[in-house]
């Protein structure tokens, strides 16, 4: 494979991070960009960023995606291949009180993307949607050829609308997109945030954990590497018009124009409460459990279905919640040395 020069934002971020190892580890060139903001603590950050600062091939640069004039800038004078655009602000609950930086990052930040794209004869734009596009809908697993028109969070919206963006600029201007939802991402160098990291950390510290929806929800969690290996197989894999597209029944999924969406999921919901109990085997010590129920925002299950990733690029996520949480927990203990 020719080595392509590859911009990735989100690039201290936790599939950014992973995903920048993996292209570097291949042969290819790669820009970093981030703004290394406070959402979470940003020492994890650098300690990502310092990781791959060592490989050869890779430069970061520190930058905001709603920075219009940096991002011009950027394109102009680094003249990608292809990008990656990982950078966004993250999660569904923060959404609920700081609604701006939503549409600063996600919305402001992917039109200067798209528009660098369109400039600057990009061949491929992949981008990060999310799982919770699916909203409202209730009929599993989840199909990208189905409608999803009721998010039930601000941040499930931005990533709808970038879906719609993205249309927009492969329909107007030839700009080949790939948009990939992602299912409850987890692993080594993961988020702060998230339920795994949030868990092990009061688990170890004696603390009581919060289980929302009584610890019944469900969810197709997604172990990092089967992210980034679906993620890596897909950059190579540029859209193509569909000529079966038709506007009488138009496919949610595909387009007239080159344009596609994907799940990446492991197509095997698990119950919080058992993925709790498997954490639990891997720590040896049982967690303090106060059942709450469903907050605002969230959805009660998530399965995903990927049979176009499989049938288009030959890849189906498959690593057990058993393994994937052991990799984490080993690397959680080796990095806060516990």
């Amino acid at each position: 494979m020719k080595s392509q020069k590859v911009l990735v934002t989100g690039a201290a971020g936790f599939i950014g991070f992973h995903l920048t190892r993996k292209l570097l580890a291949s042969g290819h060139e790669v820009i970093g960009f981030d703004n290394l903001n406070d959402y979470y603590d940003v020492n994890l950050k650098l300690d990502r960023l310092k990781l791959i600062e060592a490989i050869p091939g890779f430069r970061f640069i520190k930058g905001d995606l709603a920075d219009r004039e940096a991002l011009f800038t950027l394109f102009k004078d680094e003249r990608f291949d292809i990008v990656v655009n990982l950078a966004a602000q993250a999660g569904v609950r923060y959404s609920l009180t700081n609604p701006h930086a939503y549409i600063d990052s996600n919305i402001q930040g992917f039109m200067n993307i798209l528009e660098g794209c369109r400039h600057h004869g990009i061949k491929h734009l992949v981008y990060a949607s999310s799982s919770s596009v699916y909203g409202g809908n209730t009929l599993m697993p989840f199909s990208v050829h189905h409608n999803v028109d009721h998010p039930v969070s601000l941040y499930a919206a931005t990533k709808k609308a970038n879906e719609l963006m993205a249309h927009t600029y492969s329909s107007l201007y030839g700009l080949p997109t790939t948009g990939l939802r992602f299912f409850t991402v987890y692993g080594p160098w993961g988020r702060p945030d998230m339920a795994l990291f949030l868990f092990t950390r009061a688990i170890l510290e004696g603390k009581p954990i919060d289980v929302f929806n009584d610890g019944k929800m469900q969810r197709d969690f997604t172990y990092v590497d089967d992210i980034v290996e679906g993620v890596f197989r897909v950059i190579f894999h540029t859209p193509e018009p569909n000529s079966a597209w038709n506007g009488k029944s138009p496919d949610p999924g595909t387009s007239f124009a080159p344009y596609r969406i994907y799940n990446i999921g492991n197509n095997s919901p698990v119950e919080l409460l058992k993925f709790i109990e498997v954490l639990e085997d891997c720590l040896g010590m049982t967690a303090n459990k106060i059942l709450l129920p469903l907050q605002p925002g969230d959805v009660p299950a998530t399965c995903a279905d990927v049979d176009d990733l499989v049938r288009d690029v030959g890849f189906k996520p498959s690593t057990s919640i058993e393994t994937g949480i052991g990799r984490f927990v080993e690397w959680y203990k080796s990095y806060f040395r516990c």
